[in-house]
């Protein structure tokens, strides 16, 4: 039994064929190259309309005004958050070559919000963790084994 097999294509269909998608892609190509312009030329017509034709600052100062005329009086919220938060610290002293478990408490009425510690030695930290609402544990183990290594404990706090 013998398997068709199909044929080389001839010379002159190779170039036939190169021929007709070099012809369509020239035109399209062309009416894509017309019709963007049109496109954006429109777009931008649109836009302008829209505008009325006032700049971008000039909407802008307007959008400021009136949401400063519907908010209530008074203190904003980007004026008072920084006060929002306060930093707890407290240091501590890990033996060369040991581990130590620490911990920081936020003021009554605050709450925890995160936590983290620097050194004066290589010092890795294995867990850190808020323990509850109000305090934030670590366990450090200090990786020199020649000194003892200082450690600053932070927690930041919530009102």
């Amino acid at each position: 039994m013998t398997a068709l097999r199909m044929k080389r294509p001839t010379p002159a269909f190779v170039v036939a064929m190169v021929a007709l998608f070099v012809a369509l892609g020239g035109t399209a190509g062309a009416v894509v190259n017309a019709a963007v312009p049109l496109a954006k030329r429109a777009l931008v017509a649109d836009n302008a309309k829209k505008l009325g034709g006032q700049t971008s600052a000039q909407i802008a100062a307007q959008g400021a005004k009136s949401a400063l005329a519907l908010s209530p009086a008074g203190e904003r919220p980007s004026s008072t958050s920084a006060g929002l938060l306060t930093t707890k610290s407290a240091t501590g002293q890990i033996a060369a070559g040991g581990g130590q478990a620490f911990t920081v408490v936020c003021d009554a009425g605050q709450k925890v919000a995160g936590g983290g510690f620097s050194s004066d030695q290589l010092v890795i930290g294995f867990d850190s963790y808020p323990s509850n609402e109000t305090t934030w544990s670590f366990f450090l183990a200090n990786l020199d084994d020649a000194a003892a290594a200082n450690v600053s404990l932070y927690a930041t706090c919530l009102r």
